[in-house]
C-alpha cells in the first residue's frame, strides 16, 4: 500500500450526540428549550424580556407623542390630529388582545392572522405590552407549547408501553 493511499484511509467514525428518543420540545424564540426545565438562565432571560419591552413600549409612546406634537406645530387640523390618536389606539388594542390570544392556542390554518399583520405592526405597543405582561409570569407561549410537549410525550409513551404476549399467537375476534 502506497504512501497516498494510507492517508486517505477514513479516520475513526465522530461520536455522535446521541439523540433522545420521542417528541422534543418545541423552542421558544430568545429561551429555546430552557423553558422545559427552567435551567439556563430561564428567570434571568425573562426578567430580561420583560423590561426590555416595557422599555421598548414606553420609547415608542414617547416617538408617537413626539409624531404627534409634529402634527400640532405642522397645524394639520384637529380632525387629523384625532384619527391619528384613535387610529394608533384601536391599532394597539387589536394588536394587544392578538397577540395576548396567540400565547394561548395556535391560529387556525384559515385564520385572518396574515390580514392582521399590518395592523399589528402599526399597533405595535400593544404587542410589546402583552408580551411584557405575559413574560411576569411565564414564557410567552410557554403554556401552550408546554401541553402540547406533554400531550406528544404522554402519546409517545403510550405507543411505546410493551406489549404482553405474542400478538400473532391470539386468538381471531369473534364475529358478531
Amino acid at each position: 500500500m502506497s504512501d497516498d493511499q494510507r492517508d486517505q484511509t477514513p479516520a475513526e467514525p465522530a461520536a455522535q450526540a446521541a439523540v433522545p428518543a420521542g417528541p422534543q420540545p418545541e423552542p421558544i424564540r430568545f429561551f429555546g428549550t430552557t423553558w422545559v426545565e427552567h435551567d439556563g438562565g430561564y428567570a434571568l432571560r425573562r426578567v430580561g424580556l420583560a423590561i426590555g419591552s416595557l422599555a421598548t413600549a414606553i420609547s415608542a409612546a414617547l416617538l408617537l407623542r413626539l409624531s404627534y406634537e409634529g402634527l400640532e406645530i405642522g397645524n394639520v387640523g384637529p380632525f387629523l390630529s384625532i384619527s391619528v390618536v384613535v387610529l394608533f389606539a384601536i391599532a394597539s388594542s387589536i394588536a394587544f388582545t392578538k397577540t395576548w390570544a396567540s400565547y394561548s392556542r395556535r391560529p387556525a390554518p384559515s385564520s385572518d392572522e396574515a390580514a392582521l399583520k399590518g395592523l399589528k405592526t402599526i399597533g405595535f405597543i400593544g404587542s410589546l405590552i402583552a408580551y411584557f405582561l405575559r413574560c411576569l409570569g411565564e414564557a410567552p407561549g410557554e403554556k401552550l407549547r408546554r401541553a402540547e410537549y406533554e400531550r406528544a410525550r404522554a402519546e409517545y409513551a403510550r405507543r411505546r408501553s410493551t406489549r404482553t404476549g405474542n400478538p400473532a399467537a391470539r386468538r381471531p375476534k369473534r364475529k358478531k
